[in-house]
């Protein structure tokens, strides 16, 4: 029995002689079905249009992120101009405030001398 264990096997060694041993071995023919193959064509076409609609859903995508950072610079800009107006209308209240308390002090006088004449 241990003969046989160390004994190889003469058809695993054996070279073919109808092909040199350096020669390349042929490559296992692909069997491929008409139905993989479409179903292969059928993926790969889904996969073309994926990627089409992609760019396309990329491009609008882009072109409203163009669109919203024009908006937002017009944007910045009516900020801006708008603050000079709130700056400019800020200190004209300032004035009227202080005309009003001139006013009231002035009334207050007035009054005062009335109610003095009156007594």
């Amino acid at each position: 029995m241990s003969d046989l264990f160390w004994k190889p096997e003469p058809q695993a060694h054996a070279v073919s002689r109808d092909r040199p041993q350096n020669a390349p071995q042929e490559p296992a023919a692909l069997a491929v079905s008409a139905d993989d193959f479409a179903s292969l064509e059928d993926r790969i076409y889904r996969a073309v249009e994926l990627v089409k609609q992609g760019r396309e859903a990329g491009a609008t995508a882009e072109a409203r992120i163009t669109e919203w950072e024009a908006r937002a610079v017009r944007a910045e800009a009516q900020l801006q101009s708008q603050a000079l107006v709130v700056d400019q209308l800020e200190s004209e209240l300032s004035v009227l405030r202080e005309e009003r308390e001139q006013v009231r002090q002035r009334m207050d006088r007035l009054l005062k001398q009335l109610d003095a004449l009156e007594m």
